[in-house]
């Protein structure tokens, strides 16, 4: 999908934004929501977002907005590393509303602390572990 997008004119790519999902209460058996299924968000979908900004990078060279559990700094840094060019914070802010800029606080401070002077030197910058010889 990233190829298609980019190919057909898209300037950048934002992933990823809520899953649908379903809870279930196991007493009533019914579903929780009233629509049945609902978008599940926050924290539970990074490992799932970070691998959709990680292979879209490696196949677009169009800018990448990473999104989809950033709560704390080093979230941020993750998404950068996965190829991500900024990111955004969105249930986080229902949290705490000055979340944003908790986060760009604490990304500015996680650079300094690891010798980064451009926040920017961080996407792509993942390291891949060397392939055994054997």
């Amino acid at each position: 999908m990233a190829r298609i997008a980019a190919g057909a004119g898209a300037d950048a790519l934002s992933l990823t934004n809520t899953f649908l999902a379903i809870s279930i209460d196991a007493e009533t058996r019914r579903p929780r929501l009233s629509n049945i299924t609902g978008g599940l968000s926050g924290p539970a979908i990074k490992p799932i977002a970070l691998r959709m900004v990680y292979e879209a990078a490696r196949a677009v060279k169009v800018p990448i907005l990473g999104m989809g559990g950033i709560v704390t700094p080093e979230d941020a840094v993750e998404f950068l590393l996965a190829g991500a060019t900024a990111v955004q914070v969105g249930t986080a802010s229902y949290a705490d509303p000055r979340a944003t800029e908790r986060l760009a606080r604490g990304l500015e401070s996680w650079c300094r602390g690891h010798g980064v002077e451009r926040v920017s030197s961080l996407t792509g910058a993942l390291e891949m572990p060397a392939e055994d010889s054997a």
